[in-house]
């Protein structure tokens, strides 16, 4: 199928980016279309939270060109949440432009749904656990007419049963209010469970090693065959595995 009928979220065209003379990425090319998840894996310190800033429109290239369609909501590794207000009040915060006062309540209360946090809605953020917190972010970054989600890292600080809890909650929230997504991880295993494709990144200055496709549907189980196998080809593009094909 052509390309030509495809709606191109976010396009970088040789993108390189120095800071203070310092070369961190170089020549980068890629295309995000909508609705597709693309999953960024990367030895540490390779420029990975450089590229979602570049994307972001934080920061402008050293050189090439970094195109947007659409409106674009980040979550970091830690949440962004206003510790002095309550469920409700973090998810009204996306929706401060909607000025129909029973619309945001309403739209509120879908979310709150969304994230099977009824019951919670008074609660205040040190009140909820990592996991809960996590799904109140998410609510709050779909809140409104976002079409982008940059993701750095987001479940990297909780405990690994709760990763997988978030994944799976990742994808039952985005099959409700679908968004673009460019999602950083260090976690092999969860760009293997979640992505469309996985950009594989190398060492600084980086470039991109592989651009691996995963063609099969989520919510996919960390034991399939396509997320073990798709594993196995991001370890080895990134030196990872032995020569016996046992993991180090």
């Amino acid at each position: 199928m052509s390309d030509e009928n495809e709606i191109w979220r976010l396009t970088l065209e040789n993108v390189s980016h120095d800071y203070s003379g310092l070369a961190v990425l170089r020549n980068l090319n890629l295309r995000v279309k909508a609705g597709e998840m693309v999953v960024i894996v990367g030895p540490s310190g390779c420029g990975k939270t450089t590229l979602l800033n570049l994307l972001s429109g934080y920061i402008k290239p050293s050189s090439g060109s970094v195109e947007i369609d659409g409106v674009i909501r980040t979550v970091y590794q830690q949440d962004g949440l206003f510790p002095w207000l309550t469920v409700e009040q973090n998810i009204a915060m996306g929706l401060r432009n909607l000025d129909d006062k029973q619309k945001r309540e309403r739209e509120i209360k879908d979310l709150v749904e969304l994230i099977h946090l009824e019951g919670f809605e008074h609660h205040y953020p040190h009140q909820l656990s990592g996991g809960m917190r996590q799904r109140v972010e998410l609510a709050r970054v779909i809140a409104g007419d976002s079409d982008i989600l940059l993701m750095d890292e987001p479940f990297s600080a909780l405990d690994y049963q709760t990763r997988l809890r978030m994944r799976y909650e990742l994808v039952r929230i985005l099959k409700k209010r679908p968004r673009t997504v460019v999602f950083v991880t260090h976690d092999i295993e969860e760009a293997a469970q979640l992505a469309d494709k996985v950009i594989v990144l190398s060492t600084r200055p980086a470039h991109i090693s592989r651009k691996l496709n995963i063609n099969t549907d989520r919510p996919r189980n960390p034991t399939s065959d396509s997320v073990i196998a798709a594993t196995r080809e991001i370890l080895d593009v990134l030196g990872l595995e032995t020569p016996t094909g046992k993991d180090i």
